[in-house]
This record gives structure tokens, sequence and C-alpha cells, in this order.
């Protein structure tokens, strides 16, 4: 049984609510009344001082951080060694998930703009940490791999990884592709240098007509910059007005 024992409002609340969003079993009490018999783990406010039976494991939840140390939890309870794993199907939305063990304990899809911010906070203390991106979408994922810093990249094939999506799947295949990837072993990677090729330019162009109000695509020059990343496709059409 899971045991939250804490006299920290902030801490509870957001660690009973983790809980609860998981479908966990649990329960709590107040520190110094009797533990139950079958505790099999505790969490308690980081930098709390409470009395733990003999033997039984405590994990300190920070009051902002509550899920990580949740997580923390269930890597224990499941004698993982917890190392975090972090795929990436990459696309101008990438699919995002996070693993400890085989376990999926976080997914997102958020703009390509801010993707390296979501994994920085996903590997921000964790064990032995390893983040692996497909190798499509190339321009998109190698400025995800230029961007995402201070932790190992392995480029995976990524081949095969998106699934069949069934009746009401729609839209998860970006995320469930990020598991698959996650679960590939790749190869280390610092960066990746990608010389776009016409149609992937032209894809560029075709976007900032659409983006463009006045229906005008910008050139090859300007497109080259886009796919570079030296440019968002915003800064790209402000450019090319300045310039006609």
């Amino acid at each position: 049984m899971i045991v939250v024992a804490t006299e920290d409002f902030e801490v509870y609340h957001g660690v009973v609510n983790e809980l609860r969003d998981r479908g966990t079993e649990f329960t709590t009490i107040e520190p110094g009344e009797e533990w139950p018999a079958d505790t099999s783990i505790v969490v308690v406010a980081a930098g709390e001082h409470v009395e733990i039976p003999d033997g039984v494991p405590v994990v300190q939840a920070d009051p902002e951080a509550p899920r990580r140390a949740i997580e923390e939890v269930m890597a224990t309870l499941r004698g993982e060694g917890g190392r975090t794993v972090v795929g990436i199907d990459p696309g101008e939305r990438p699919g995002i998930a996070v693993l400890h063990g085989e376990t999926v304990v976080a997914a997102f899809q958020v703009p390509a703009a801010e993707a390296p911010a979501v994994v920085a906070q996903e590997v921000t203390d964790a064990v032995e940490p390893v983040v692996r991106i497909g190798d499509g979408a190339r321009l998109v994922g190698s400025r995800l791999i230029d961007d995402i810093e201070d932790v190992p990249i392995e480029l995976v094939d990524e081949t095969g990884t998106t699934p069949y999506l069934g009746t009401g799947a729609r839209g998860m295949g970006d995320v469930l592709a990020a598991v698959n990837i996650a679960r590939l072993e790749g190869e280390e990677i610092q960066s990746r240098d990608i010389d776009p090729t016409a149609g992937e330019l032209q894809r560029i162009k075709d976007r900032s007509r659409e983006e463009s109000d006045t229906n005008r695509a910008i050139g090859d020059s300007l497109a080259r910059r886009v796919a570079a990343g030296d440019l968002t496709i915003d800064e790209a059409l402000a450019k090319h007005r300045e310039d006609a």
C-alpha cells in the first residue's frame, strides 16, 4: 500500500491528485498516526522528518514536482532502475513519450519549438536519461537534435513505428509512434546536417504562402534559412516584405 504521510498541504494535494489521476490505490495518514499493516512505500514532503517503519522505502516529494515523486514511487514498486527514455516522433507537432523502464509515464504533443523545453523538464534529475528521435521529418528532427541539450540523443530508424489507428484513435498516431521509437535503440548523434531537397523547400514555400496575408511565397534563399532553423515562417515572411 502506498501511504502519503505529510503535514505539507501543497505536497499532499499534488501527490494525492497524481495518484488519483493514475487510478492507483493509496491511503493517507497524519505523521505520527499508526501505520497500515500493508505499508509498502511512504511519500513525505522533501525535508520533512517523519518516523518511517523499518525497511519501508520513502520518497520525498517536492511541492513543485509531485508527478516526479509518483514516478519514483511506481519505479520503486516495480523494482526498476528507473531509467528515463524520451521518444520523439518528429514533425511540426512532435509526439513525445516518456518511459521509465517499459512503462509510459507521460505523453505530449506540442509545437516543435516547445519540444526541447518539454524534454528538458522530463529529464531533470532523471537516472541515465536518453532521448531517442525518429529519423523522419528530417528538417524538424535536425533542429530538435541541435536544440535539445545536456542529454544523450540517439537517432532511430522509425520505419514501422506508426501503428494502425482504429476507430476512436484518431490523433494518437504521433504519440504512439513516439512510444515505439523510445523502445528502439539507435545511433548516438550530436548533430544532423541536412541539405534540404527541392520538395522540402517547396513545402516550406507553400506554407509561407498559406500564412501570408498577401498570398505570396518566400523565395529559395529564405526557405533555406527556415529549413536550417535560422528563421521561422513568420520571420521569413517579414523579411520578404522588407526586401520587396
